[in-house]
């Protein structure tokens, strides 16, 4: 990994999410030089020349459509490259068609000698991240997921609307597959160091009841939502995408939900899943395995299982 200020960012896939992405990284200063490659030529040439229009604003970098072979001194490499979900669509029904893109884009990377992080955006999320580790054959810390990082900002904020609280004084996590299967850990949920009961019982705001199972199903069916709205979601996911790049670029250490390979935590192993990892210039340094109670155990295997019949049945082993 080069120093902040030195990072060459490769952006695959310039649609909607992708182009988001590249725009908020040049808002945030984290890359020296974005690369960004489309299928569509003519398309990630059209990213490259709004972006630069706006360089006059920005602190200076390089930005420019490129090739797979462009792409493989990267640092990062930001795959954002496949069909998206469309209303009524699951993630996971977004699979076999995915896959052919993560193979014929990390096959090309591969085949360029590409020896950076990758860190996965398309859906479904945690299957396509470990196809990319497969394909990539890079250590699997070198390639992760955005896996829950959106659906616990999510959870975070509906969490904070309803205390009154800042989001970013909330620790709850999401975990396990960014889809249907996923999951909360109220059990380890923390406001301003409390649990969710305790900050509760010291409350003096007036607000109803509150129903946490209907709170976690607006997180979850939220993308639903979204897209039923206006068609996608882009803005969140690629913040979220910025944050786990800041963390990468500047060695922050933070401790955000990715999807990464799972070993030796509930007896699972073999499976991409999103769980709290310390991300840094090396990309997964540490997978953090929160104590669960035991509905939340459960709920985290079923997802879990989930994931990997996903795995099992698309060709990626085969």
């Amino acid at each position: 990994m080069r120093k902040p200020g030195g990072t060459k960012v490769a952006v695959i896939g310039v649609g909607l999410v992708g182009s988001t992405y590249a725009y908020t990284l040049m808002m945030k200063g984290l890359a020296a030089e974005i690369v960004l490659y489309d299928r569509n030529r003519n398309r990630a040439e059209g990213q490259a020349l709004d972006l630069n229009h706006g360089m006059p604003f920005v602190s200076p970098l390089r930005i420019y459509a490129g090739s797979l072979a462009d792409c493989a001194d990267a640092d990062l490499a930001v795959i954002a490259a496949g069909e998206s979900q469309k209303p009524g669509q699951t993630r996971l029904d977004l699979l076999q068609a995915n896959v052919a893109v993560t193979r014929q884009v990390v096959g090309g990377l591969a085949s360029h000698g590409f020896a950076g992080l990758i860190l996965m955006a398309t859906n479904p999320v945690d299957v396509l991240a470990y196809a990319a580790w497969k394909f990539s054959q890079l250590p699997s810390a070198r390639v992760l997921g955005s896996g829950t990082i959106l659906d616990t900002a999510r959870l975070r904020f509906l969490l904070g609307e309803h205390c009154g609280v800042d989001p970013r004084n909330i620790h709850a996590y999401v975990l396990g597959e960014h889809g249907d299967s996923e999951l909360p850990a109220w059990s380890t949920a923390r406001i301003a160091g409390l649990s969710i009961a305790d900050f509760c019982a010291a409350c003096t705001r007036p607000c109803p009841e509150p129903t946490w199972d209907d709170l976690f199903m607006a997180v979850r069916d939220a993308a639903q939502d979204i897209i039923e709205r206006k068609g996608a979601t882009y803005y969140a996911i690629a913040l979220g995408l910025a944050r786990i790049t800041e963390s990468i670029v500047r060695d922050q250490k933070s401790v955000l939900t990715v999807s990464t390979l799972v070993e030796d935590y509930l007896n699972l192993s073999d499976v991409y899943i999103g769980l709290p990892c310390v991300i840094g210039r090396d990309g997964v340094e540490k997978v953090i395995r929160p104590r669960l109670d035991q509905d939340e155990t459960e709920r985290l295997l079923a997802s879990a299982a989930t994931v990997r019949q996903a795995i099992e049945s698309s060709g990626i082993l085969g």
